[in-house]
């Protein structure tokens, strides 16, 4: 009996292709814009999963202070000297502590024989390949003895790689830092984009001492850097190592209790996790604004039953006549709103889906579309079928079979 109802129902909505397509337009762009709204949450969310955990596990970022112009003016974070590499190795020397790398970075125009490129200079002690986790995949990075001696010595990206020597084999190379010659020992491996959409990869590695005595001068800077990456054993320990780092610091740079900090401790896992918190809850809200037009499809159902009802009040009529249920014309409309609504719901998912292929591959990063994003989509349609066809439903079986014969 089932089975000739729901092929009664298809017929019902064949013999009126284009009001069953307009019926359920509202329910196949809602279902579309659910689909991708969840799948572009949830690439971004991956996306900054991805590039949080590249820049190195349970992290800590200590920024040295701001300084401030004639006028009073802060400069930013990291234009100050307020770090120091005694300050590092106390750091090191803390509880949970894995490694602190000390690190002082600038632009700079690179020259490889007829080859140049500007990029970005970064100069740290070997300890900043386990903070990073980011080690040479040709050649080795540079050791404690070259950072002691000021070796000259040089690690680079893969960025920087391609543009000073193309398809030559960067190792033993020579390249030209502000006119101090290097020799390249190591090609860090691709990390693409980074947060902000910055190219790791267009980057050069010195050993902090090399850079700080050969090519950034020295004064009050000399022992100076900008930032110092902490590595901590344990995601449970980062709250209680971020604050021994901040009394510690504060004690060493003589901080009075009133006075605010010189340095910035950022915790880079808690920063991640805030990002991805606020990215779900715009993706579910966008997800919500779509699921809008679920409700408008629902209302549009509703209608177009109603009026299939008054169009087919002598057919109730004679159906009842002939020994029909109040229950099995309840079911047959039922049936009918159901499949409208299941209908637009697959072409939905269909629609919805390539599109979110389609943002994938626009996009700088990969949508992910999750079997619970379509699980829920086909559930929604359903029980919106089953809420907006219950009152056309319920009026096509409460009809009188004498009345509804002499229509």
């Amino acid at each position: 009996m089932l089975g000739a109802m729901l092929a009664e129902a298809w017929s019902a909505l064949v013999a009126n292709r284009l009001r069953s397509i307009l019926t359920m337009l509202g329910m196949i762009i809602g279902v579309a814009a659910v689909i991708l709204m969840l799948a572009i949450g949830a690439g971004v969310q991956r996306y900054i999963e991805q590039q949080i955990s590249s820049l190195g596990s349970n992290l800590l970022i200590i920024t040295s202070g701001a300084a401030r112009s004639g006028g009073g003016f802060a400069q930013g974070l990291g234009t100050a000297p307020t770090l120091t590499l005694d300050d590092a190795a106390a750091i090191e020397a803390l509880p949970d502590v894995v490694a602190a790398a000390p690190q002082s970075a600038f632009g700079a125009q690179v020259v490889a024989g007829p080859a140049n490129w500007q990029t970005q200079v970064s100069s740290s002690t070997p300890s900043w390949f386990a903070v990073q986790d980011w080690y040479p995949d040709r050649g080795r990075p540079f050791t404690e003895n070259e950072n002691r001696s000021a070796a000259r010595v040089a690690v680079i990206g893969e960025t920087v790689a391609d543009e000073l020597f193309g398809a030559n084999d960067p190792l033993g190379q020579q390249i030209r830092i502000r006119g101090v010659t290097f020799t390249v020992i190591g090609v860090l491996p691709t990390r693409g984009q980074g947060i902000g959409g910055s190219n790791r990869d267009d980057t050069i590695v010195l050993p902090l001492n090399s850079a700080l005595r050969l090519v950034q001068g020295g004064g009050a800077f000399r022992r100076s850097v900008r930032t110092i990456s902490v590595s901590v054993a344990t995601p449970e320990a980062l709250p209680g190592t971020e604050e021994a780092i901040k009394q510690m610091l504060r004690r060493r740079h003589q901080i009075a209790e009133k006075d605010a900090d010189d340095f910035q401790v950022t915790n880079i896992t808690s920063v991640g996790e805030t990002f991805q918190q606020t990215t779900g809850a715009i993706s579910y809200l966008l997800g919500a604004i779509g699921g809008i037009s679920l409700v408008v499809g629902g209302i549009g159902i509703m209608n177009i039953m109603l009026v299939s009802v008054t169009e087919r009040t002598r057919e109730i009529g004679i159906r009842m006549a002939i020994g029909a249920s109040r229950a099995a014309v309840r079911l047959q409309f039922l049936l009918e709103a159901l499949m409208l609504s299941l209908v637009g719901c697959l072409i939905g998912v269909a629609l919805g889906t390539g599109l979110a292929v389609v943002a994938g591959k626009l996009l700088p990063f990969t949508t992910v579309i999750t079997a619970a994003s379509v699980i829920i989509s086909f559930a929604i349609s359903a029980g919106i079928g089953i809420f907006f066809g219950w009152w056309p439903a319920t009026r096509a079986a409460k009809l009188s079979p004498i009345e509804a014969l002499r229509s």
